[in-house]
């Protein structure tokens, strides 16, 4: 049976027979009318033929190539493939500021992900992470990357084809720097908000021209490790923006000026090098008087990370508190179940372009979301597709704390790459089967097929969420959980049994990559945290009590639980994050404790 590429191309056809010899000839031939990072190859008894119009179609031709002559059929195959990418940015950005900051040889490992995936993008989102000359207060204790690991990184992308991209947020998520002395004074409320009920430290920078030229400082520090002329200013959740010292700006000129006047003053200046800015329009996206005032060379980068499906059981199961509670938040109940046309609605009756971000999933989640993955990439493609954007940029974000292990994240950035390169081809690939062939040589198909599983128990839990799984939250704030974050018993039964099996099969798995033996090891841990969690809901009475006969032994687990953490974390990350992960289990620990007395 002829082999299927991955991605699956745009255009495939196949004769079995004939095919090229092992020593026909190959013939590269460059083709002007071929599109962009596409191209046609071509094998017969005569041998193959490859024609493209630029090196990336070369290169994506020459992959195809190696993945057809790998099959034992390749001799008596012909082929005709015809290929180009949806999506002429597709991106993949990591968040290595929320904890764990990965090492060289793991992000040597996430650049063979995403060259399999034909992404050729990949931005480090960054707040604190950096080496920045004069902020050692700041990134001392965080592990951070410095200018040779940028360079060092830099060049083996540029080598494999993929542009690394500066990620620096310069607005919101501020709060490692706020938090020290020298720059409190910079902060948009120096005394901190409140959110959701719960006081937060400052976080956002006062829109000024003082802030903007600090923020210059660090782009101008930054930016000379990396050779593509693109920046990523970040920009999003500015939680505190007028509400604090810009409040009265803001009432005699409007939210949205004070926020594009701050925007503008930090992106023309890359602008009018020649770079390309993008900035995250979450808030440019709710102003319709800013949607003229878009430079050439302005991105805006659309996120939403629920998909539709999600968005409409969440909706659909919403009690009246909950209801209220977004309502209070300025939240869209009705259009919330839109997914990206939502968020994108004002840019959409504008005309103005933009990018799509979607997300991996893996945050909040232990184990991944991974239905909710499908959908909400699958939805980007579509939305963006239509309105003919340019990028598609998937994310893997580190809310709270990256517990989820670095593989969690391989199989939703494959399936993201594959369908920005080509979404019709790729909106049912067996994911699973490329983890385990192509990326993991795993040769029993079983950690492929237990990482897709193991993405799946969030959606049986029966609890949907935004943005979380119940699994995470439980160990997270076992004390705050809302009514609706519990699932129901029969189903935590359920999900117990299949993180068990899960456990099980990883036993048998052989994989043969380089970092296979971690794999395993790392996926094994998360599986038992999550089959942790399951006992720690079923520990739990209906007032949020722990049964005190079960306690004892959950904090015991807990220890070995973490000591394992402490393990696997070396395994792909720097120390700097480490102790702020393990504290993250400390309100778990607490109320354990309380319910031993």
């Amino acid at each position: 049976m002829p082999v299927t590429p991955f991605p699956r191309p745009q255009s495939m056809t196949s004769t079995t027979g004939t095919g090229p010899a092992a020593d026909a000839p190959l013939r590269v031939v460059l083709d002007p009318a071929t599109p962009a990072q596409g191209y046609r190859l071509q094998t017969s008894p005569e041998g193959t033929t490859i024609a493209h119009s630029d090196a990336a179609g070369l290169r994506y031709a020459l992959a195809t190539l190696d993945q057809l002559r790998a099959d034992r059929e390749f001799s008596t195959t012909s082929y005709d493939i015809s290929d180009h990418p949806d999506f002429p940015v597709r991106g993949f950005m990591l968040d290595v500021s929320r904890d764990r900051v990965p090492t060289r040889r793991t992000l040597a490992r996430w650049v063979d992900v995403l060259v399999l995936a034909r992404i050729n993008t990949l931005e480090l989102y960054t707040e604190h992470t950096y080496a920045f000359s004069g902020e050692q207060e700041v990134w001392q204790d965080a592990s951070p990357l410095t200018a040779q690991d940028l360079q060092w990184l830099d060049a083996l992308c540029a080598s494999r084809g993929v542009d690394l991209v500066c990620n620096q947020n310069t607005l919101g998520h501020m709060e490692r720097f706020l938090k020290h002395p020298r720059h409190a004074q910079r902060a948009e409320n120096e005394d901190g908000f409140e959110m959701r009920e719960v006081h937060r430290p400052p976080s956002t920078l006062e829109p000024t021209p003082e802030n903007a030229a600090f923020v210059q400082g660090l782009l101008e520090d930054v930016t000379p490790n990396f050779r593509t002329k693109r920046l990523n200013v970040g920009a999003d959740e500015p939680f505190e923006l007028g509400t604090g010292k810009s409040a009265g700006r803001a009432e005699e000129v409007g939210l949205g000026t004070v926020y594009w006047d701050y925007v503008t003053s930090v992106l023309q200046p890359w602008l009018d090098r020649g770079y390309a800015v993008e900035f995250w329009a979450d808030v440019f996206g709710d102003h319709p008087e800013l949607m003229d005032k878009v430079p050439a060379g302005a991105v805006p980068v659309v996120w939403q990370y629920d998909s539709p499906q999600l968005l409409q059981e969440v909706v659909d199961a919403a009690s009246p508190g909950q209801v209220q509670e977004w309502e209070s938040l300025g939240v869209d109940v009705t259009a919330l179940r839109d997914g990206f046309r939502d968020r994108a609605k004002l840019l959409l009756d504008a005309g103005i372009p933009f990018w799509v971000a979607p997300g991996a999933s893996n945050w909040n989640s232990l184990l991944g979301r991974w239905d909710n993955a499908v959908g909400n990439m699958l939805d980007a493609a579509e939305v963006g597709l239509a309105h003919s954007a340019q990028g598609y940029l998937n994310t893997s974000w580190g809310d709270h704390g990256h517990w989820d292990p670095p593989s969690v994240a391989f199989g939703p950035v494959l399936f993201g790459g594959a369908v920005s390169w080509s979404l019709e081809g790729n909106r049912d690939v067996d994911v699973a089967a490329v983890l385990s062939d192509a990326l993991l040589l795993d040769p029993h198909g079983v950690v492929g097929d237990v990482l897709v599983r193991a993405g799946k128990v969030c959606a049986q839990l029966g609890a949907p969420l935004l943005n979380a799984s119940p699994l995470c939250l439980v160990l997270r704030e076992p004390d705050q959980l809302k009514p609706w974050a519990v699932p129901a018993p029969a189903a935590l039964a359920d999900v117990q049994a299949e993180l068990l099996s899960c456990v099980q099969d990883l036993r048998s798995a052989e994989p043969a990559a380089a970092d296979g033996d971690v794999v395993v090891r790392e996926v094994t841990w998360a599986l038992q945290l999550a089959e942790f969690a399951v006992r720690v809901f079923q520990a739990r009475g209906q007032d949020g009590a722990f049964d005190a006969v079960r306690a004892p032994r959950l904090l015991t687990e807990l220890e070995g639980l973490l000591e394992e953490h402490r393990a696997c974390w070396a395994l792909r990350s720097r120390p700097g994050g480490l102790p702020e992960s393990l504290a993250a289990f400390a309100p778990l620990r607490h109320a354990l404790l309380r319910a031993v007395g």
